[in-house]
């Protein structure tokens, strides 16, 4: 199992990014996935999810409404779409296959990507 990400970089607050994953070695449709992220000197935190099968959609309180992620089946991919980004949106954002957690927004995932770097900054 292997997984991608690809689409960070630096944006102005208020912009936005995209972020993708490519999940490879595993049935995707049936595969919980997420997206976590690591700030500048603090623990790793959930920031979305979206589950396997049915597809259920989960947020953390600080990126409700501003972030969507999705999933194309087609494409084994899943998507974050970050809108009106701030300076604490900054972090190392991760993509987690395979949710271990009994709840939505656990942390343990059998995989992850290796990280892709989102800078905010004006």
């Amino acid at each position: 199992v292997q997984l991608v990400e690809s689409g960070g970089g630096t944006a102005q607050p208020g912009d936005s990014l995209r972020l993708s994953c490519t999940l490879t070695g595993r049935s995707f449709t049936l595969t919980d996935m997420a997206w976590f992220r690591r700030a500048p000197g603090k623990d790793r935190a959930f920031v979305a999810t979206i589950e396997g099968g049915t597809r259920d959609l989960y947020y953390a309180d600080s990126v409700k409404g501003r972030f969507t992620i999705s999933a194309d089946n087609a494409k084994n991919a899943v998507y974050l779409q970050m809108k009106d980004l701030k300076p604490e949106d900054t972090a190392l954002y991760y993509c987690a296959a395979v949710r271990r957690s009994f709840a939505p927004t656990g942390p343990t995932y059998d995989y992850w990507g290796q990280g892709i770097q989102v800078t905010v900054s004006s």
